[in-house]
């Protein structure tokens, strides 16, 4: 999938429910963080998967240095 297009509603679909997995947008790159530990069952600190995290990622205590960490799969059109 990477290199792959995705609009906000077609992220929604990787939520890391039912067998999806779990991606979040940043900055419009889209992260794949269905195998981080803390994001198991799509959710994170109140924070759910399938959805662009943009605004509230510098709230974090580690901020974006974990995008580096992370495998990025596509971008939010």
């Amino acid at each position: 999938m990477a290199g792959k297009q995705l609009t906000v509603e077609e992220l929604k679909k990787f939520n890391g429910k039912d067998g999806n997995p779990a991606y979040v947008a940043i900055d419009g790159i889209i992260y794949d963080v269905t195998d981080v530990d803390p994001w198991k069952g799509g959710e994170h600190h109140g924070h759910v998967a399938g959805q662009d995290l943009s605004e509230v990622i510098d709230h974090a205590p580690h901020k974006r240095s974990v995008l580096a960490e992370l495998t990025e799969v596509g971008t939010l059109k």
